[in-house]
């Protein structure tokens, strides 16, 4: 393979910057741009050694820098890798770059240094997806979940099940192939009993899989309600600045107002939308029509109700339409006295809550219904689990085979086709170790990485 390069550090000013280079000409590529103080060859400096001294292109000086040399295979890569600190300054680092590409190295891809890494068998695939998360994390659960994964956790998992499926297969074969040999034979029963203890273990890796993704891809929230009840004042409230503009004329709200929120551990991609209501107006038609499509795609809606005077007949119609199980009522300007009759609300729907979004009261209130709507409370989040839709799309279809191999045995089926649905569940779990994967899947993981890492 071809020596890389990249800066590995954000393309923005900092105290320093890394120049990140691997492959079997790293070494004396950063040789050719780097002359350490001391007068000691590059090509003589061991493995896990710095180096204080100048970067240069040809006899023009740089930068003063620190160049750090990692030998193969005891590097991130599994390559020989040189890494080139210097002052963090967006032109003298993207110089230093364009030297050492000068000198025959080539850019880096985005996720290269890391798809190595998983080529030369340093990392298994899930451990390499689990370095995008906590590159990405915004919290210290997603933080705690992606380093569980870089450890290897699901993926000792997946390999135990796999272990298991491989050396039931390994059993039918010898069973099928030698029927003279004194092999023991296989009771349904039996196969079923270990067929079902795999299946419990593939569970365990998608049971918390819902809570994981909003913890890492934040949750489409829709805060709707008839005009006027406050609903931007409470979306202002929660982005904490004055994103949608607030008056007392009803209807000010035409369009879809966007902005993402956090709230602990969560982030809430909030929309703020027109006021449901029948109008003749063509323009605000379309944004009520857009609000009711909020209500079916979002994941949680955030229904506002005005508590300073009776339901409506607008509200009577937006309760009708709303779930229910993903939904939360705000009864909102409860600062100005309780007019709303809420039995029409608790037959409707589950989770209430009282809030002045005016006097920024009664939010926190909001914030654990949020908690209890998305189930976070119910999630064990120290549980290992499948941290995107590949993974959990590969362990469904080894659950399905799984799932039918049992009902085949429980009916009687003959055990060759038991073994072609154990089969595929076998082949589904080498794909998310990554032991048996296509180069279009490895480019698609790796797609979403920074140039760098």
């Amino acid at each position: 393979m071809s020596t890389i390069a990249a800066i590995s550090t954000p393309n923005a000013m900092g105290g320093i910057a890394v120049i990140r280079i691997s492959g079997d000409e790293a070494i004396s590529t950063a040789e050719k741009v780097f002359s350490p103080y001391g007068g000691k060859k590059v090509s003589e400096m061991e493995g896990y050694t710095c180096s204080y001294g100048i970067a240069h292109d040809g006899d023009e000086r740089i930068d003063d820098c620190i160049l750090t040399v990692f030998r193969a295979p005891h590097s991130y890569t599994g390559e020989d890798i040189a890494e080139i600190s210097c002052h963090g300054g967006l032109y003298v680092t993207k110089k230093i770059l364009r030297a050492i590409l000068k000198k025959g190295a080539v850019n880096a891809e985005g996720g290269e240094f890391t798809k190595r890494a998983y080529l030369n068998g340093k990392i298994d695939l899930t451990q390499a997806e689990a370095v995008m998360d906590i590159i990405s994390a915004k919290g210290e659960r997603e933080l705690k979940m992606a380093e569980s994964l870089r450890e290897g956790a699901a993926f000792k998992k997946a390999k135990k099940c796999s272990d298991k499926l491989m050396k039931i297969l390994g059993d039918l074969a010898a069973w099928a192939d030698y029927p003279d040999e004194d092999i023991p034979e296989i009771r349904p029963e039996v196969l079923t009993a270990e067929l079902k203890m795999v299946h419990d273990e593939l569970c365990s890796l998608v049971k918390n899989y819902d809570s994981g993704r909003i913890l890492r891809e934040g949750v489409a929230t829709a805060i709707i309600g008839r005009p006027n009840v406050g609903k931007s004042t409470l979306f202002n409230c929660l982005s904490g600045c004055e994103r949608s503009i607030v008056t007392e004329i009803a209807g000010t709200t035409r369009d879809i107002i966007e902005e993402s929120v956090r709230i602990g551990d969560i982030t809430l991609r909030l929309s703020d939308t027109a006021g449901i209501h029948d109008t003749n107006d063509i323009i605000e038609g379309i944004g009520v029509e857009m609000a009711e499509k909020m209500i079916s795609s979002s994941e949680l809606v955030i229904a506002v109700f005005d508590g300073s005077c009776p339901l409506t007949v607008d509200d009577t119609y937006l309760i009708n339409k709303i779930n229910k199980n993903k939904t939360i009522a705000v009864i909102n300007k409860n600062d100005v006295g309780q007019q709303l009759d809420t039995s029409l609300l608790k037959e409707k729907i589950q989770h209430i809550v009282y809030i002045s979004a005016k006097e920024n009261t009664g939010i926190d209130a909001l914030y654990d219904k949020i908690q209890t709507v998305l189930k976070l409370n119910e999630a064990d989040f120290d549980t290992v689990t499948a941290a995107n839709e590949r993974q959990k799309k590969c362990i469904d279809i080894a659950l399905e085979g799984i799932e039918n191999a049992i009902s085949s045995l429980e009916i009687g089926e003959m055990l060759d086709a038991v073994n072609v649905l154990i089969d595929e569940a076998e082949q589904s779990l080498l794909m998310l170790t990554g032991e048996k994967i296509t180069d279009t899947v490895v480019d698609e993981v790796f797609s979403r990485f920074c140039v760098g890492k």
